[in-house]
């Protein structure tokens, strides 16, 4: 975009100033920041924030945001003074449980490049004297850690900005958003309005009322957090006094205390203490008025009165960890209002329905930085240098929208902060929001449910129990550890071996499904995709989305149904927010190239029916011809199955013969009832997402947003076959991928095989070659048909098949071999073959399973 667009960022805190600063670096100059407080203390999170900067988390992103946060808060500097205070931090664990809980966030930290060391309760005390000796285990100490001061840092970038020409209006307070032909035209304001080219919202918890300025759902929920300080801690008086500026008086690391959900630091002699173990106290932004003219440390909208009675057990347990805080008091407190939302990650994107409106919202101090570069990169050359799809404002589901839903899940995203959650649990509250039409019977065969996207999915099937005991020995499961055995059944390997050798019914209705339709919709789908989308209806094409400099947005199936209506399968809701939007801009760019792009996936359901056995059930209920002739592979037609309707995908992702066999909700039960009736005599079972994991894995079928992101070529991650640069139509990516084709690339996507084959790895766990820290692993499930944990894993190209690696689990490493990929049927016999199930050796097999 062109530098002279005329931006107006909403906030001048942490956030709303570095996005300033980051866009003034990249050489844009029409910059205006409206803030409804004094500039010199807005009055928002950031003028309460604690300021610690614990850089570690389970998501790549976050860690790689606040990495950056901290670069940009220690190169940001006034009098000889910076704004980091870089202590280190210290983790305790006064629990077994959090003791390998901290094993596996060390693993965390090699993954993403954080320095960290695990830590003997000794160690422990020698970086932090006041620990109670009798109740520290061990802990993860983290030397770049450290303190941040926001408020200053904030001040700071308003002198450097304004100094570079940013024009800064306070007291100013956004009654409106205006706008036109679909884009945004400036921002209406107490004091007038103020035009724009592009809007950035950085409101913070006032995000969601800004946001319903354009009919814009901001999924945060604002909650008070308590904060306390204490009276003068014996033995530290005087220590502090004489530094210049408040805040950076601390020696010892900043420290976490989550068995209790506690953090604390140092200000000079007195101490600081964070509590989340208290009850949630959400906050309507808009009852807090106005932000006023006069605002101090003790007088601002974000800081709500003390209740004290919420923290006594926290005054309690803090006098045992630090017994020296034993003689000392609460000599102040407040709840200070932060932003949650409903899966802890912050808020940042273009919104839907309106163009050149943003937000980034929900985002903490410690991320602030790093949020700002990439919206600023964003803006600037379209695209984010780190991948933040997990923080995209279009991630949520439709019905994840609610004031309902935000609210109990945010409420209890707050209670579970420093809970240790496993990757796989699901959500407790706002649970059968999403049922597909199976759901009845899938209950009856004892379905265990896990949740996405609001939709309840079976992940195994107890009434398949019995077969686990009839598994050839080479199916047998292996005993797994505790923490990898949460949320897993050994009948997934069942389900998984009579897809392999007979066939299975898979519950496919939680993908997502589009349609895109009008004259327009080959020139949309041709100009962003990476394949030839044009070709007869009744083919289905597995392509990419990229990004203009070849990063991978998302793989998606485009079935052509007919000339001019498509059936998109894709990853996200952020895919169909990507689509519509594009659509709209053709339309409006390209008169006579409209195109329209709906959600159908609540208007359609889908089953999964994969094995050598699956064409013999359907030939019993129906008379079409399903063999190669027929429906060869990745072909679609419409049909019907015993007098339903129903439109087949011939494509497959357990690597099996097969379908996918769409139809409308009304049809679901019944069409379930007739292949269940028809399949029983084949061997026909009900499987699982458990299963279905394993199949994909084992078939090489990349995960999108997990194995491959943003930060990703197709040639990295190993799916060039999706791509034609020979392709007559210019497509979005185009360009950058033939310049890629020249490059060498120094990093690929790898599949390992684990060696003692049963060290079950979950995923982000570090990858080590020759003694030294070369990847991280991205996905991982047992692969039941080689009898193995399979992993990828991004890893140099030196890299390569047969050599041996070490993956770091819970602080102990596993031998692991990088091998083919992919594992089974590489050849494809299985996955594009006839589905006879005539050869001898298969009826022998199939004969010792029925």
């Amino acid at each position: 975009m062109a530098t002279s667009r005329r931006v107006v960022i909403i906030g001048a805190g942490i956030v709303g100033t570095n996005l300033a600063d980051e866009l003034v670096s990249r050489g844009w100059n029409n910059i205006t920041v409206v803030e409804q407080g004094p500039l010199s203390m807005p009055g928002g999170s950031t003028s309460h924030a604690p300021g610690l900067v614990f850089q570690t988390n389970p998501s790549k992103t976050m860690t790689l945001l606040a990495k950056y946060t901290v670069e940009k808060l220690q190169s940001l500097e006034k009098d000889g003074q910076n704004c980091f205070n870089q202590v280190g931090g210290l983790e305790v664990a006064t629990t077994p449980e959090r003791l390998e809980e901290l094993k596996r966030k060390h693993g965390y930290a090699q993954s993403w490049g954080i320095e960290a060391h695990l830590t003997s309760p000794e160690e422990c005390l020698k970086k932090y004297p006041l620990l109670n000796k009798d109740m520290v285990l061990g802990g993860l100490h983290i030397p770049s850690d450290g303190l941040a001061l926001a408020a200053r840092a904030t001040q700071i970038l308003i002198e450097n900005t304004r100094n570079a020409g940013v024009r800064y209006l306070e007291h100013t307070v956004v009654t409106g958003i205006e706008q036109a032909d679909g884009h945004v035209t400036g921002v209406t304001t107490n004091n007038g309005s103020v035009p724009a080219d592009i809007i950035v919202s950085c409101a913070g918890f006032w995000g969601v009322e800004i946001g319903a300025m354009i009919g814009l759902k901001v999924p945060l929920l604002p909650l008070g957090h308590q904060y306390v300080k204490t009276t003068a801690v014996p033995g530290l008086e005087g220590r502090g006094v004489n530094k210049k500026i408040n805040g950076m008086n601390a020696e010892f690391p900043i420290l976490r205390h989550q068995d209790q959900d506690l953090y604390y630091r140092e200000h000079g002699e007195h101490y600081g203490i964070g509590y989340y173990g208290h009850r949630p106290m959400p906050i309507v932004a808009s009852s807090l008025g106005v932000t006023p003219k006069h605002v101090d440390e003790k007088n601002m909208p974000s800081r709500l009165d003390f209740t004290p009675e919420d923290f006594e057990p926290a005054w309690k347990t803090t006098k045992e960890l630090l017994p020296i805080l034993r003689e000392t008091e609460i000599a102040d407190g407040f709840n200070g209002i932060f932003s949650f939302t409903p899966d802890g990650g912050s808020v940042v994107g273009q919104a839907p329905n309106l163009d050149n409106f943003w937000v980034a919202e929900a985002v903490w101090v410690t991320h602030s930085a790093g949020v700002a570069r990439a919206v600023a990169e964003t803006l600037t050359e379209g695209r984010s240098s780190i991948d933040i799809a997990e923080c995209e404002l279009t991630r949520f589901e439709e019905v994840q929208l609610s004031p309902e839903y935000v609210s109990e899940t945010s409420q209890q995203n707050f209670v579970e902060i420093y809970d240790i959650i496993h990757p796989l649990a699901p959500k407790e509250n706002q649970r059968n929001l999403r049922v597909s039409p199976f759901h009845a019977r899938q209950q009856e065969q004892g379905a265990f449910f896990l949740e996405v996207g609001g939709w309840e999915r079976p992940h195994w099937y107890e009434a398949n129990a019995e077969l686990v005991k009839t598994l050839p020995a080479e199916w047998q499961p292996v005993d797994r550890d505790a923490w990898s055995s949460k949320f897993y059944s050994p009948i997934a390997a069942a389900e998984a071996w009579k897809t392999r050798n007979a066939v299975a019914l898979y519950d496919m209705t939680t993908f997502h499904r589009f349609e895109v339709s009008g004259l327009g919709a080959v020139h949309l789908l041709q100009r962003l995709t990476t394949s030839d989308v044009s070709k007869q209806p009744g083919t289905i094409t597995h392509t990419l989305l990229l990004n203009t400099h070849g990063g991978v947005l998302s793989d998606i199936f485009v079935s052509r149904l007919e000339d001019d209506l498509f059936q998109v399968g894709a990853n996200t809701a952020t895919d169909l927010a990507y689509l519509a939007r594009e659509a709209r801009r053709q339309d409006k760019h390209t008169p006579g190239q409209w195109a329209q792009v709906r959600d159908i996936t609540g208007s359609t359901c889908c089953l999964g029916l994969w094995g050598p056995r699956s064409r013999d059930v359907i030939r019993t209920i129906s008379s079409d011809d399903y063999s190669n002739k027929g429906l060869p592979y990745m072909g679609v037609k419409k049909t019907s199955i015993a007098g339903v309707p129903v439109t087949m995908f011939r494509k497959s992702f357990v690597g099996e013969y097969g379908w996918e066999i769409q139809m409308t909700p009304e049809y679901g039960q019944r069409l379930w009832d007739i292949l269940w009736q028809s399949g029983k005599p084949h061997g026909l079972v009900a499987a699982g997402r458990a299963a279905f994991n394993g199949l994909r894995i084992e078939k090489g079928i990349r995960a999108s947003g997990i194995d491959m992101t943003s930060e990703h070529n197709p040639w990295e991650a190993g799916v060039t076959y999706a791509i034609q640069l020979d392709k007559k139509a210019d497509y979005v990516g185009k360009a950058a991928l033939r310049e890629l084709s020249r490059k060498t690339t120094p990093r690929t996507l790898r599949c390992l095989t684990v060696d003692d084959g049963c060290s079950m790895v979950l995923g982000k766990e570090p990858v080590f070659f020759d003694g030294q820290r070369a990847g991280y692993i991205t996905s991982a499930a047992f692969g039941y048909t080689v009898r193995k944990p399979v992993a990828y894993a991004w890893l140099p190209m030196s890299v390569t098949e047969g050599q041996s690696v070490e993956i770091e689990y819970f602080g102990k490493k596993i031998k692991a071999t990088v091998t083919r990929d992919p594992l089974h049927d590489p050849q494809e016999r299985r996955l594009r073959g006839d589905g006879s199930s005539g050869e001898p050796e298969l009826q022998n097999r199939l004969k010792s399973l029925l």
